[in-house]
């Protein structure tokens, strides 16, 4: 599987984007996938994931902000992030699941897009 984020971009705090991570080669529709984060000397840090039935998951410091979704015959996966703070400044990647539940910790995500980065100015 390759997966390809885009969407990242500067954004206001309290302004939004869309983050989206299309999958090739193989597809995604049994796999759980995640968005992760990290800034420079920070481990990466879990945002959200989605299982293959559609489930959702969160972060404490995005729930009730930011949603994940995913489009199937697509092979993409959304992150509409909302109300965006200043903290939420980060690369943000995705990542696919070798299982179709997945967790937060990134050591079990086996395929990583390439990162988009979002900057939120205060």
């Amino acid at each position: 599987v390759q997966l390809q984020a885009s969407g990242g971009g500067l954004v206001q705090a309290g302004g939004s984007l869309r983050l989206s991570c299309v999958a090739s080669k193989r597809t995604i529709s049994n796999n759980a996938m995640g968005w992760f984060r990290q800034n420079p000397g920070k481990e990466r840090e879990f945002v959200s994931r989605i299982t293959w039935t559609g489930t959702t998951y969160y972060a404490d410091s995005v729930k009730g902000r930011f949603i994940i979704s995913r489009d199937n015959a697509k092979s993409t996966v959304y992150l509409q992030m909302n109300s965006l703070k200043p903290e939420d400044t980060a690369v943000y990647y995705c990542a696919a699941n070798l299982g179709s539940i997945g967790n937060s910790s990134p050591g079990t995500y086996r395929y990583w897009g390439q990162g988009t980065l979002v900057t939120v100015s205060s």
